[in-house]
C-alpha cells in the first residue's frame, strides 16, 4: 500500500484531518484507470525543470495516444515539441506527474512516476502511484478538434503578468497546479492537480495570485508538497482559443483561515508570486463547449463579492 509522505502528513495535521495510509493510493494502476487514460485526447503533465522547479504542460492526440501496456507503465505516443519548455525536462529518470481529466464526465485520475524512456515518438512512464480524485469543482465541457487547425505560436516568455495574462486568470474557472516533494522523501515526486471555482475564484493583485482551498479529498497532496518545496507552477488553459499560460513562482500557505474567511466556501488559501512563465497561442488543438458549472460551486464565492 502506498503511503503519504511526511509533508503530506504534516499538512493533514495542520488541517486537522490525518488520514494515515489509504488503499485508494496504489503502487500500480487498476484496470479501470488504464482504460480511462487510453480514452483521453489530452493529458496534463507536471515535471521538474533543470533548476529543480515544477513545470507543467498538456499533451494531446487522438484517443488512444496514451496506452497502458501493463499496470506499471503508461506510454504516451505524442510528438514532444522541442519548443515547449516543460517537455524539455521529460528525460529518462525525470519525475513526472500525470493528470487524466475528462471534462465531459467530470472524471479524473492521477498517476505519478518517472520517465523510463523517451524517443521521437513519445514517452514511457514507470508508475509509482496511481489514484482517483472526486469530480468536485470540475466544470463540464465537451472537447472537439480545432476546425481551423491553427499552427501553435512561438513561446512568449513572461517575467511578470501582463494585462492579457491577468485577464485570463481573472476569468478562469479552472487551473492546474504542478508541485513536487522536497528531495529525499519516500513516496514523493512530481505531481499535477486540478483546482476549480467560479470565474474570479483566483484573486489577482499585481504578480501575486491567491488561490482558495475548498473542501476536497483531504489527501493534501499539493499542500503537502508546498510545505517542503515552496516552488510551484500554475497552468491556465484558454478553452475558447487553445492558448496556454504557464507560470512559475513561490507559494505561501495561510493555514490561519484569515484570508479564507473573506471567500465563501474556502477553508484556507495559498498565495503564488509569479517569477517567470510563458504563453503559447493555439498550443492545444481542441476547443471546448461552454461550461456547465459544477454543482459544488453553489457553495463557493468569488473574491470581488465576498
Amino acid at each position: 500500500m502506498a503511503s503519504f509522505h511526511a509533508d503530506e502528513i504534516r499538512a493533514q495535521e495542520q488541517a486537522g484531518h490525518v488520514l494515515g495510509e489509504t488503499p485508494a493510493i496504489r503502487p500500480l494502476m487498476p484496470e479501470q484507470h488504464r482504460t480511462f487514460f487510453a480514452g483521453l485526447p489530452y493529458l496534463f503533465v507536471g515535471t521538474v525543470d533543470a533548476a529543480g522547479a515544477p513545470s507543467a504542460t498538456v499533451l494531446t492526440g487522438q484517443p488512444g495516444f496514451v496506452q497502458s501496456p501493463d499496470a506499471m507503465h503508461l506510454t504516451i505516443a505524442s510528438a514532444l515539441d522541442p519548443a515547449d519548455p516543460a517537455l524539455r525536462a521529460l528525460v529518462p529518470g525525470a519525475e513526472a506527474g500525470l493528470l487524466g481529466l475528462d471534462f465531459a464526465t467530470r472524471r479524473r485520475n492521477r498517476a505519478n512516476g518517472r520517465v523510463m524512456h523517451r524517443d521521437r515518438d513519445g514517452l514511457t512512464i514507470a508508475i509509482a502511484q496511481s489514484f482517483g480524485n472526486c469530480p468536485q469543482y470540475i466544470q463540464r465541457r465537451v472537447a472537439e478538434p480545432e476546425p481551423e487547425m491553427r499552427q501553435a505560436g512561438p513561446i512568449e516568455p513572461l517575467a511578470a503578468l501582463d494585462p492579457e495574462a491577468a485577464a485570463l486568470i481573472h476569468g478562469a474557472d479552472t487551473l492546474f497546479v504542478a508541485s513536487r516533494s522536497r528531495d529525499g522523501l519516500a513516496d514523493g515526486g512530481a505531481d499535477i492537480s486540478h483546482r476549480g471555482g467560479r470565474p474570479g475564484f483566483v484573486r489577482v493583485a499585481g504578480d501575486v495570485l491567491t488561490v482558495p482551498d475548498f473542501s476536497g479529498n483531504r489527501y493534501f497532496n499539493t499542500l503537502g508538497n508546498l510545505l517542503g518545496e515552496t516552488r510551484a507552477a500554475l497552468l491556465f488553459l484558454d478553452f475558447e482559443r487553445g492558448d496556454l499560460l504557464m507560470l512559475q513562482g513561490h507559494t505561501v500557505i495561510d493555514w490561519s483561515g484569515a484570508e479564507a474567511a473573506q471567500l465563501t466556501g474556502a477553508q484556507r488559501t495559498w498565495s503564488f508570486t509569479v517569477e517567470a512563465g510563458w504563453r503559447r497561442r493555439a498550443a492545444v488543438p481542441l476547443r471546448w463547449s461552454r461550461p456547465e458549472p459544477a454543482p459544488q460551486l453553489a457553495r463557493t464565492g468569488i473574491w470581488e463579492t465576498a
